[in-house]
Formats: C-alpha cells, sequence, structure tokens
C-alpha cells in the first residue's frame, strides 16, 4: 500500500525511490510488526482479562501449571492482526505469493480462532473437533497446493531440492501438491503441539521466519541464487517483508508471552503461524531445510506420535508424558530452563539450516 505511494511521489522527489528496495521495507516491517504488538498488547491483554477469555489447564499436567489457570488465551489474534496490517502497508501487493501466505495464515487463523472460541467462550472442552480441524486444514492446505502448482513458471518451483548436494534434485510433477499439504498441514500442527509452555514456540517461529525470509531474499535475486546454487524463484524476494512482520509480530507478542505469561497464542496463532513456515519454505523450495531448522517442532511432533503409537501397542509410554517439553518438566526441570534450552538447539538448528546455503 504504501509502496504504491512511494512510487506516485517519486516522480516529485526521487529519494522515495528508496522504498523500492526489498532489505529497507523488510525492516520497515519488522519494526512497524513490533511496534503495533506493543502498542496494542496492553489493550488486548485487558480486553481478554474483562471478556473472561482465560486459558483452561488440565489436571493431568504437570502442577506448576495450574496457576496458569485463566491467563488470557488467544494472544494470536495480536500476531495475525501486526503481520497482516504491516505487511498490508510495506509488500508489493500484486505479488502473489504475498497473498498466497498471507491467506493460507489467517485461513489457518480461522480454524485456530473456531477452536479456541468454543473451549474458551463455549466453555466446549473438546473445542473444535478433530476430524473438522483436519478437514478444514486440509482444505486450505491442498488449495494452496494446487494453486502454487498450476501457477508455477518453471519445473524448477515444483521440484525437490536436496541441500548440502550440488546437483541432487527430484522433480515432483503431481506429487508436489502432496508434498505442499503434508509441509503446510504437518508445520501448522508441529507448532501448535509446540505450544506448551511460555514463550516456547514463538522465538523458535520466529528464529526460522528469519531464516526463511533470508532463503526468499536470496531465491528473488537471480545473481545469488545462481552463485548460491539455489533455486531462482522470480516473486519470492517479496516475503521479505511478510517474514519481517512475522519477526516483529513474534517479538512483540514475546514481550508479553515471556515466563510467566500474561497472555497465551493459542491455537489461532500457532496454527497460522505453523502453517505460514510450511507455506513459506514450499515456495522458496526448502522443505527439507525447514525440517532442520524447525527440528524442536519436529521432536515435539514424534514425541506425540511415538507415546500414542506406544500406548496403543504395548500400552506403555515412553515419556512421563507427551509433547516432550512436558517430559523434561515432570522429569524436574523448572519451566525455564526447558524453555531457554529449547531456544538454543533451535538457534542451533537455524544456523545448520543457513549453512547449507554454501554447503553445496
Amino acid at each position: 500500500m504504501l509502496l504504491l505511494l512511494a512510487e506516485y511521489l517519486q516522480q516529485f522527489y526521487k529519494g522515495f525511490a528508496v522504498f523500492q528496495y526489498l532489505t529497507l521495507r523488510g525492516i520497515l516491517g519488522v519494526l512497524t510488526a513490533l511496534s503495533l504488538a506493543l502498542w496494542l498488547g496492553p489493550w488486548f491483554i485487558r480486553t481478554l482479562q474483562i471478556r473472561q477469555i482465560g486459558q483452561a489447564v488440565r489436571n493431568d499436567g504437570p502442577e506448576s501449571h495450574l496457576k496458569k489457570s485463566g491467563t488470557p488465551t488467544m494472544g494470536g489474534a495480536l500476531i495475525l492482526s501486526a503481520i497482516t496490517i504491516s505487511t498490508l502497508l510495506w509488500a508489493d501487493l500484486s505479488n502473489r505469493y504475498v497473498w498466497v501466505v498471507m491467506l493460507v495464515t489467517l485461513l489457518f487463523g480461522a480454524i485456530g480462532w473456531v477452536d479456541d472460541y468454543r473451549k474458551v467462550i463455549e466453555k466446549n472442552s473438546r473445542g473444535l473437533p478433530s476430524r473438522w480441524k483436519y478437514f478444514w486444514q486440509s482444505v486450505f492446505g491442498l488449495g494452496a497446493a494446487l494453486f502454487l502448482y498450476h501457477t508455477a513458471p518453471s519445473a524448477v518451483e515444483t521440484t525437490l531440492i536436496i541441500p548440502m548436494f550440488k546437483d541432487a534434485s527430484i522433480p515432483l510433477g503431481v506429487f508436489f501438491v502432496v508434498l505442499t499439504y503434508f509441509v503446510i498441514v504437518g508445520s501448522s500442527n508441529a507448532v501448535n503441539l509446540t505450544d506448551g509452555l511460555d514463550g516456547l514456540a514463538i522465538l523458535p517461529t520466529v528464529l526460522v521466519g528469519g531464516a526463511l525470509g533470508i532463503f526468499c531474499y536470496l531465491s528473488g535475486n537471480v545473481k545469488f541464487a545462481d552463485y548460491l546454487l539455489i533455486p531462482y524463484v522470480p516473486g519470492a524476494g517479496e516475503l521479505i517483508v511478510f517474514c519481517g512482520a512475522l519477526i516483529g509480530a513474534g517479538l512483540g507478542f514475546l514481550w508479553f508471552n515471556t515466563y510467566p505469561a500474561q497472555v497465551f497464542m493459542g491455537d489461532v496463532g500457532a496454527l497460522a503461524l505453523g502453517a505460514a513456515l510450511g507455506t513459506i519454505a514450499v515456495i522458496v523450495r526448502q522443505e527439507i531445510v525447514l525440517f532442520i531448522m524447525g527440528g524442536i517442532f519436529v521432536v515435539e511432533t514424534l514425541s506425540v506420535v511415538i507415546q500414542v503409537a506406544s500406548f496403543k501397542l504395548t500400552g506403555r509410554r515412553v515419556f512421563r508424558m507427551a509433547p516432550i517439553h512436558h517430559h523434561f518438566e515432570l522429569k524436574g526441570w523448572p519451566e525455564p530452563r526447558v524453555i531457554v534450552r529449547f531456544w538454543i538447539i533451535t538457534v542451533i538448528l537455524v544456523l545448520v539450516g543457513l549453512a547449507t546455503l554454501k554447503l553445496r
């Protein structure tokens, strides 16, 4: 929106041409979303408190969590608002990738909002039934996959890239749709499973989102893409603005979500942010790198799968409680220790993911 204004004003003063630079608009996206989140945060939390939109805590979880009962939730709406406003202000709105990622984010956020609403407002402990949650996730995930497949201008945009190998790639054809579906829906649910401790999910999301922003910028530049031997995806660079907005909104939310949390993200935020990361990774053809950088999300998801499978097959539990962050709590780790150590692991994994840019 402001890019159009800058292009118009450029005819009167050439200095407005500076807004054509992706790096500047990416930084402005960070600062705008951060400012919005910090500014609106206190009002948003007070509104949730007045409306008694508080978190219900499981009785079978760690005892330390019982005191969190009633803490305002659905804070993901604050994150999505800041991301949307910042992206609309600074991104090139003629770019199809911007709209794909924004729509996927908001649609998955809508699924989470319905789930949270039914749990918190209607006091329905089941929330949105799992079959309906996965149904709508599948509809929106397949919709994005089909759109990206049918609008891909070249075969490289539907090819699976193997990092750390110069010429290793697998043409997917129509199987691109299947892979994209699993990446988007899988990452959405993985972030949601990770969101169980104060700040545990949001900072890894910010870190992975920032790294994907770097991939977007490099993939959208033909010279950088050619030099680094990564796929050149015209227009992908514009997603650095969205990634910047995600970083700013996430850090602004963390200001209030850090231990002890004043507000929780809820499904409205976790499902949306996970889907956003998955969609961006698909666009820049870095699904495997997302798997590496989001290792914490992967481990959290696998811990649930292993726990359920083991209990159904043998009647025994592998972990004291799943997802795995609760396992460490029940082993006696204080909550802040679990959170910070998971953050440190994510920093390391993100650096490994970024290192794949040159290890080819």
